[in-house]
């Protein structure tokens, strides 16, 4: 059974930082392309970044240089790390797995986590 859990949400002042985690179980994550996604109440899920087997990250443009997307392959695990956060980007953050970097990027998963809730106040 494959799992994906997120971790690392919380609430931070604007200008803060946070990094969070998506633990991979059941599978080797080295054989998917893993993403980060967010939605916000009321509106539609949208890509933040995603990163294929072999690396190549590519961002949202309201995130380019804030957030990072890096995956551990040896620990199965997928990362984002957020810097001058802003209240618009307060959400719950998903990460998925995708076999397909294509639709990956469509916002379609063979697999989703349950989200962790981030918070950005002004």
């Amino acid at each position: 059974q494959v799992q994906l859990v997120e971790s690392g949400g919380g609430s931070v002042q604007s200008g803060g930082s946070l990094r969070l985690s998506c633990a991979v179980y059941g599978v080797s994550s080295s054989l998917y392309c893993m993403g980060w996604f967010r939605q916000a109440p009321g509106k539609e899920r949208e890509r933040v970044a995603v990163i294929g087997s072999a690396s190549n990250p590519t961002y949202a443009d309201s995130v380019k240089g804030r957030f990072t997307i890096s995956r551990d392959n040896a620990k199965n695990t997928l990362y984002l790390q957020m810097n001058s956060l802003k209240p618009e980007d307060t959400a719950m953050y998903y990460c998925a797995a995708e076999s397909s970097l294509g639709r990956l990027w469509l916002g379609f998963a063979d697999y989703w986590g349950q989200g962790t809730q981030v918070t950005v106040s002004s």
